[in-house]
């Protein structure tokens, strides 16, 4: 009996500790991709918000609701049912069933998201959400968005904002989408960011405990070792 307490003991101090980890910043910054191999690094689960947003986004769209329409958003708010994959190396987001992992990433809904994601109705639902998804991963968590530090898990154990130069910015969502042009993709950036920051819930902005990390002349992967040293160092002193 001995024998398996103290076996049972000695994983529990080997073991890393649980983390919730947010991570925040604006387009083009290397979030995702950064996110994403930190929790698979780290044998974390993996949450992008921003899917969310652009799959009620998307949903409001398919079913005719006026998305400049702030009192007819908030309605229709709560019918969508939307189910966010938590695995790094394959997360996936579905609506009513749906796989929306595709649909959610065309244009149309990037130039939409922010005026639905503005909605006081939309950002407590879809946060709601969130915090639950993030409260039921046992091993701990790699959250990625807006205003995970500041209002979805302001009690994250680690809290890290992404910044970079708008041009490094457009430089890098460019090459994500073959004949785009720069200079608009840079300007689409900075009005996404200007409305980001600008709504009165939940804004863009940098939590007043995180460590910020600017990836203008960082490669991904030295991006991807900082975060998991930030979150590895964390984790030892739990």
């Amino acid at each position: 009996m001995s024998t398996t307490v103290e076996t049972v003991s000695a994983a529990a101090r080997t073991a890393p500790a649980a983390v919730i980890v947010a991570i925040d910043g604006p387009s083009g910054t290397g979030k995702s991709s950064t996110s994403k191999a930190v929790a698979a690094q780290l044998g974390l689960s993996y949450l992008d918000t921003g899917a969310q947003y652009r799959a009620i986004t998307w949903w409001m769209l398919n079913n005719g609701i006026d998305v400049q329409n702030a009192a007819e958003i908030a309605t229709a708010a709560a019918k969508p049912v939307i189910v966010s994959g938590t695995d790094p190396s394959a997360p996936t987001i579905t609506v009513d069933g749906e796989d929306a992992s595709g649909p959610i990433r065309t244009q149309e809904v990037t130039s939409k998201v922010s005026a639905v994601s503005a909605v006081p109705e939309v950002r407590a639902l879809i946060t709601e959400l969130q915090r639950s998804i993030a409260t039921e991963a046992e091993r701990g968590i790699v959250v990625e968005g807006r205003d995970i530090g500041t209002t979805v898990l302001p009690d994250a154990d680690i809290k890290i904002f992404l910044t970079a130069s708008p041009e490094a910015r457009a430089a890098r969502r460019s090459g994500e989408v073959k004949g785009s042009d720069l200079t608009a993709t840079r300007e689409a950036l900075i009005k996404r960011d200007a409305a980001d920051s600008g709504r009165k819930t939940s804004p863009l902005a940098k939590a007043g405990d995180a460590v910020e990390v600017d990836t203008t002349d960082l490669t991904l992967t030295q991006v991807i070792e900082c975060v998991v040293t930030l979150v590895g160092e964390k984790q030892a002193a739990k």
